[in-house]
């Protein structure tokens, strides 16, 4: 059985998953962002055991198909960009990706997206690479052309505008410290 998880979004987010529900006594064969795979049918006293658990930990059971979607195409954006996996092909623009891996089409995953979120996939997909860039600039890590190239900018000069239209200061304002907070992911 998938059970499908919401502001699961990084390898910790995972850990505390797979820990809680070990704790609940449930068998849990595997733990991706987003979803966890227990190999039967829970009933529906450990449901309520297992949604209970993740409240408590800032995290929400999924039980509508609409939200679920919507929350697979934000992991997929944040897999792509926070955690730079690499699943996309170069050649592949994100529109294809995401219907190749939801197996929807992308207009109805747009309309839906931004229908039950309230902002567009792609607006979403910047926020997240902004938000990736403000962690890189204040570790000191990259480059803005090295930043630019790994979130695949096609320059520089075209991720810092789009920096500036986001957060309103150039990542050298940024950098030199006039930083508000960054968000958490599930923020974005």
């Amino acid at each position: 059985m998938k059970l499908l998880i919401k502001n699961m979004v990084c390898d910790r987010c995972i850990r505390v998953v797979r820990q809680e529900l070990e704790q609940l006594g449930l068998r849990v064969e595997e733990v991706r962002l987003g979803e966890v795979e227990v190999p039967a049918e829970l009933t529906p006293q450990q449901l309520l055991e297992v949604q209970s658990t993740l409240e408590k930990n800032g995290f929400e059971l999924l039980n509508d198909r609409r939200t679920a979607l919507v929350e697979s195409i934000k992991t997929l954006v944040i897999e792509e960009v926070q955690h730079l996996k690499g699943n996309k092909p170069e050649s592949m623009n994100f529109s294809g990706y995401l219907a190749e891996k939801t197996g929807y089409d992308y207009s109805y995953l747009s309309h839906l997206f931004s229908t039950e979120t309230g902002t567009t996939i792609e607006q979403y997909l910047i926020a997240q690479r902004i938000e990736k860039v403000k962690e890189w600039l204040q570790y000191d890590e990259l480059s803005l052309s090295e930043m630019a190239w790994r979130l695949g900018y096609s320059s520089s000069a075209h991720l810092a505008n789009q920096f500036k239209k986001q957060t309103g200061q150039t990542p050298g304002q940024y950098k030199r410290g006039a930083t508000p907070a960054r968000k958490t992911l599930d923020q974005v």
